[in-house]
């Protein structure tokens, strides 16, 4: 569903206008609520539709909670998940915690994923993606599904 990278603005006050492409594609799904979360890798957040999330909150809470990092996970993941409607322009307000979280103030980069949307702020997203291309993978780092697909 969510695919290409889009810069776009907050606004003074955490809102951010989701492409219109985005926007007709949730419409076309009926999706009329998303959820944000942090990412527990990097300083952005995650951003999917209702249905998407309920499904991944269930299987982290099927996680033990007497295992140290399942428990982390879910502190973090569920924790700060928050629940975000469109409004009739099609912006959502991200909460300002989650904002401070990922360095958010105004140039962010939209990152599609498939099923979720990553939200980075512009520099920091263009700083991992120069890390990533000046530190490429080798053949021996790569899971065996990686290396059987092709492009």
């Amino acid at each position: 569903m969510f695919r290409g990278i889009n810069n776009v603005n907050l606004d003074a006050k955490g809102r951010l206008g989701l492409p219109l492409r985005y926007r007709e594609q949730l419409t076309e799904s009926n999706v009329e609520q998303l959820v944000i979360t942090i990412d527990t890798n990097h300083k952005c957040l995650l951003l999917y539709p209702l249905r998407e999330w309920d499904r991944i909150e269930r299987e982290i809470e099927s996680l033990s909670s007497f295992e140290h990092m399942s428990r982390r996970v879910k502190h973090l993941l569920i924790g700060h998940a928050t629940d975000l409607d469109i409004d009739n322009n099609g912006r959502i307000l991200i909460p300002r915690e989650l904002r401070l979280y990922a360095d958010l103030e105004k140039h962010v980069s939209l990152v599609g994923q498939g099923k979720k949307l990553e939200i980075w702020d512009q520099a920091a997203w263009v700083a991992q993606r120069e890390l990533w291309f000046s530190d490429p993978l080798t053949a021996q780092e790569l899971p065996d599904k990686l290396k059987a697909l092709a492009l």
